[in-house]
């Protein structure tokens, strides 16, 4: 069941940074059938989504790491193989991105109330800039956004907390006032070293823990529900 922290009000912010894979769009699908391909290319046995889904979270280079070192029985692939799994998987992705995925219902609701409340979005991702703007413009969602960055945008990734600080100073508001929402430890750790509130989608990823174990200021069943609850909030 969704529950804000009551600390937590639209009065207190004034913008929202979105996570994508696992907040807003199922993309396993997506993952599964380009993971797939590099896999059958390279001469290697194939991975369950059920698999690919405790694997997610942390970047499509770490995402092939994984997957890699699932597949070789343990054994971590060294540089020349994980540089040709990435060439084979960027293929694969860029030819399906989207067309397995499937955005999670509320989203569209939830991201249009957040704007019509006065609040500027950024969806800030550790999927790479080329794969997320295309797959949230063939979602219909990329109009709800003010910015939109990439794994690939800064530095490091979460849950390092420099990409939500570089996307608050972007957006040109104070970290406080920037509400954090994804899906994983990963969007929940970076937020409290960014010193961001945040809350978690009940239904995503997270590495295959559960979420309600994550420190947040709130966690959701749709997207749909934090509009309404802010303003209760307030």
């Amino acid at each position: 069941m969704s529950r804000l922290l009551p600390s937590l009000a639209l009065s207190d912010l004034d913008a929202v940074i979105v996570d994508l894979d696992g907040t807003m769009v199922d993309t396993l699908g997506d993952f599964e059938v380009a993971l797939n391909g590099m896999l059958r290319e390279m001469a290697l046995p194939a991975i369950t989504r059920a698999q690919i889904r405790n694997m997610v979270g942390k970047g499509s280079e770490h995402l092939i790491r994984s997957v890699l070192q699932r597949v070789r029985g343990g054994r971590a692939p060294d540089e020349a193989l994980a540089r040709e799994a990435w060439e084979r998987y960027s293929r694969h992705y860029l030819a399906v991105n989207g067309q397995h995925s499937t955005v999670y219902p509320g989203v569209a609701q939830g991201l249009a109330a957040l704007r019509a409340a006065g609040l500027r979005l950024a969806c800030l991702t550790n999927k790479p800039g080329a794969f997320a703007g295309p797959l949230l413009a063939s979602k219909g969602l990329a109009r709800h956004f003010d910015l939109v960055f990439g794994g690939d945008a800064f530095e490091r990734k979460k849950p390092d907390p420099l990409p939500l600080v570089k996307t608050c100073e972007a957006l040109g508001f104070m970290r406080g006032r920037t509400l954090m929402v994804g899906d994983s430890s990963n969007d929940a750790q970076a937020a409290r070293a960014a010193g961001c509130p945040v809350v978690l989608m009940s239904y995503g990823y997270n590495h295959g823990e559960s979420i309600d174990e994550v420190d947040a200021d709130g966690w959701l069943d749709s997207l749909a529900d934090l509009p309404p609850a802010l303003l209760a909030g307030t």
